[in-house]
Order: structure tokens, then C-alpha cells, then sequence
């Protein structure tokens, strides 16, 4: 950690969600670019404590395991998110960070309005139609445009199946986060 030598380790949070990366220095000061994953990356923009761990891929991180940033200012620049931090003094730091994973602690997250929810809280719930029958976990969203897509996973007679079911309120009955279930107005042959 000789480039980065102000950056101290850290116990990534249990409930700690992959929020973007790190991007190019930006200036001379230690401002840094951000790709965010989200198209609304409201829980960067309120900075505190950031966890990093290395790039998966690519260059050679200047660290190893998770360390912890102090994040003082970040704000939207074009495409993406420009910040500083405590810890890095200048260009050749921020440079140094290139490529590292930023997660964010789940309980940072600004709470979402009523009818909102963050996709990573809806992975892993059950979805069941009026009638009760199972039609699958949540694996994964997908933005579709105007709206965004639940995409289901099940287990029929040992085959893998898919589901597809739009997240609007024609469909949607019911999110119950704290019991886990998506009640949708759908059928398992549609």
C-alpha cells in the first residue's frame, strides 16, 4: 500500500451493495471520476464512508483487501460523478485508485419513497400470482426503457426456467419486503 499509504483496512459491511467504481483522476487536487451503476446514484452523492476492494480485472490496484474512504465531497459531472476524498492528496493517488469497487453500507442508502424500492431489495424475493401459485425468484432487473422487468428463476421437473414479468401496477399487487413476496396479477403459462 506504499502509493496509497493513507488508505486504512476495513471489515466490508455485511450489508454492504456494489454501487459503481472508480474512474480516472479529475484535476490536480485528488478528485476522482465515479461510473456509478445506477442511473439515480443518490447514495454516492451523500459521500461519508465508502468501502473499496481491488478490480477484478485490469490494472494492478495499489491495494489489497477492503479499505475504507472518507469521502468529502462528491457531485454530478456530465456522465458521471466527480469526488475527493480525505485520503487522497492528490493526482497520483486518485490515479492509484483506478479501477477499485465502491460498496456502500445498505443502511446509508436514502430511504426510498413509498411505492420505491432498490433493485438489490428485491432480489431473492418469492413471486407468487392471486391464486398463490410460485412463479419464481427475483434474480434480477432489467431496465426495459419507460419501465423496468422483474427476471424470475425457477426449478420445474429439474429445468431451469425464466420468467419475465413488467414491474408496474398492472401487475404488481403487492412488494412485502419484510416477508419476502412479490404478489403479481399473472399466470405461470403466460
Amino acid at each position: 500500500m506504499s502509493e496509497l499509504p493513507f488508505l486504512q483496512s476495513a471489515t466490508l459491511p455485511s450489508d454492504a451493495v456494489e454501487v459503481g467504481r472508480i474512474g480516472e483522476a479529475w484535476g490536480i487536487k485528488g478528485w476522482f471520476k465515479i461510473i456509478p451503476y445506477s442511473a439515480d446514484p443518490e447514495a454516492l452523492l451523500r459521500g461519508g464512508s465508502w468501502y473499496l476492494l481491488p478490480s477484478e480485472k485490469g490494472a494492478k490496484s495499489f491495494f489489497s483487501g477492503t479499505v475504507i474512504l472518507t469521502v468529502k465531497q462528491a457531485r454530478a459531472h456530465s456522465d458521471s460523478i466527480v469526488a475527493t476524498a480525505g485520503e487522497i492528496p492528490d493526482r497520483n493517488a486518485a490515479e492509484a485508485l483506478r479501477g477499485a469497487r465502491i460498496f456502500i453500507s445498505r443502511a446509508d442508502f436514502p430511504k426510498a419513497a413509498e411505492d420505491e424500492y432498490y433493485w438489490v431489495d428485491l432480489i431473492g424475493l418469492d413471486v407468487l400470482n392471486r391464486e398463490g401459485v410460485s412463479l419464481g425468484a427475483v434474480k434480477d432487473l432489467m431496465s426495459t426503457g419507460p419501465q423496468t422487468t422483474l427476471v424470475l428463476s425457477q426449478d420445474v421437473d429439474g429445468k431451469a426456467v425464466e420468467r419475465m414479468i413488467p414491474f408496474v401496477s398492472a401487475f404488481v399487487d403487492k412488494v412485502d419486503i419484510q416477508e419476502r413476496r412479490i404478489t403479481v396479477d399473472w399466470q405461470p403459462d403466460y
